[in-house]
């Protein structure tokens, strides 16, 4: 079955990659992410990735240790970026070509961010994984997504989650929550439901990129939402 889109951006948490451990790096999360990844790939997808690093540091937590914001986002930018290489290490384990791109130059562990350089490793096959959010403190891993998707012109941002899409309330907390299947930006906005911070959704909706936030622990979910499948809820114009 052919692929519905080409080229994805694939936005995972930080969070994502604890598996049950409650912090760091579960080597179980990285082979199931790689092995998903890599079914795209063989589809014929380009996969882009941008990954969170909440298990590893978080910038808005840095307050309450007493680490001013600036600092404290650009430590999270650096978490991202060892999540980054051990998402990298498990694609290549599985025999995936990949790039791992910075917006903070380091130029021993990331290619640094050129735009048209990373196209042309997605039209390659390569996957190219998005690090160091922005470069920019005050901005989130879900604008760096925002922002990357819509340079690289990403057919859609595949959005990872614990839950099978979005509810009226969090289904984890409230059993009487109810799934949408499909929702407008403008929908989102006046039912004030929260998927992406405001800056990252904003972008999306400025230019009609769609979203999908859907289950990522099921490991047929990805494919079978590249082949068009309606799995999770999507998010479009």
């Amino acid at each position: 079955m052919a692929a519905k889109y080409k080229r994805v951006l694939l936005k995972l948490s930080g969070e994502s990659l604890m598996g049950k451990q409650g912090f760091g790096i579960d080597s179980s999360m990285l082979v199931h992410y790689a092995q998903q990844i890599k079914g795209l790939v063989n589809l014929g997808v380009e996969v882009a990735v941008v990954i969170g690093g909440g298990n590893i540091f978080r910038g808005l937590q840095a307050a309450e240790s007493g680490i001013e914001r600036v600092q404290g986002d650009y430590m999270g930018m650096l978490a991202t970026v060892i999540n980054g290489m051990a998402i990298q290490s498990a694609l290549e384990a599985a025999g995936v070509y990949t790039r791992l791109v910075s917006a903070v130059e380091m130029k021993a562990i990331a290619e640094p961010y050129i735009r048209r350089r990373a196209i042309r490793h997605l039209e390659k096959g390569r996957v190219v994984i998005f690090s160091a959010g922005t470069g920019s403190p005050y901005f989130t891993t879900d604008s760096a997504a925002a922002l990357r998707a819509n340079e690289i012109s990403a057919d859609v941002i595949l959005k990872g989650t614990r839950v099978d899409g979005i509810y009226t309330a969090d289904p984890e907390k409230d059993p009487t929550a109810k799934k949408f299947d499909k929702l407008s930006f403008a929908q989102v906005i006046s039912l004030g439901l929260s998927i992406m911070d405001m800056t990252a959704f904003t972008m999306c909706q400025e230019n009609n990129l769609p979203i999908i936030v859907f289950d990522i622990g099921d490991d047929q979910n990805l494919r079978r939402i590249v082949q068009g499948e309606a799995i999770g809820t999507l998010v479009e114009a």
